[in-house]
């Protein structure tokens, strides 16, 4: 355990004395860990450092992809998102690209009418059932998708040269046994 707590020193830096005005994130997660625990009795510090940590990358990554690689390009990261899965897995029901994106089928819906407006995917009727919408990119939706995610790629390369190939892959393997165990309890998730 202090073989952790020395690890976690030496990525966090060290701990700060000063007020809430002196806060960086690393010093709130400890400030969190130690008060939650000793005022307040929860036993999971770990897992809240976890967590925290995960959506804190993830919220910072995501906003950086959509500022330095989509927003200039006159994407928004849903509108991202929604292309990508039909640019790879295309044409697609409306359901399936909600599905894939990690959005809700109203979001796909609302979104899908602007990047149509923008002629970067088309609507068709569903060949099974006429009431489903079919999804799929414009000739200029595939141009798009093969500019920005290079640009994408290109940033993504950059986030994760700082971890080794092997980090790399170990980071995935984590991350998939997180998400693969969530039946283990009640989770909520869009479908």
């Amino acid at each position: 355990m202090a073989d952790d707590d020395e690890a976690l020193t030496r990525v966090q830096g060290p701990a700060r004395d000063g007020g809430p005005a002196d806060l960086d994130f690393w010093s709130f997660v400890e400030l969190a860990d130690r008060r939650l625990s000793e005022e307040f009795g929860f036993r999971h510090r770990l897992a809240t450092q976890v967590l925290l940590t995960l959506n804190r990358a993830s919220m910072i990554v995501t906003y950086d992809l959509e500022a330095a690689v989509h927003r200039p390009r006159g994407l928004s990261w849903a509108g991202f998102r929604l292309l990508f899965v039909t640019w790879l897995a295309g044409p697609l029901e409306s359901h399936r690209a909600a599905t894939l994106a990690g959005m809700s089928r109203a979001a796909v819906s609302n979104l899908a009418k602007t990047l149509v407006a923008d002629g970067l995917l088309a609507r068709s009727p569903g060949e099974r059932d006429g009431r489903a919408v079919l999804l799929s990119l414009t000739e200029r939706g595939h141009a798009t998708m093969l500019e920005v995610f290079r640009a994408q790629n290109e940033r993504e390369h950059q986030w994760t040269s700082v971890l080794t190939e092997t980090e790399q892959r170990i980071l995935i393997m984590l991350l998939d046994k997180l998400i693969a165990n969530r039946d283990q309890f009640d989770v909520r998730e869009r479908s």
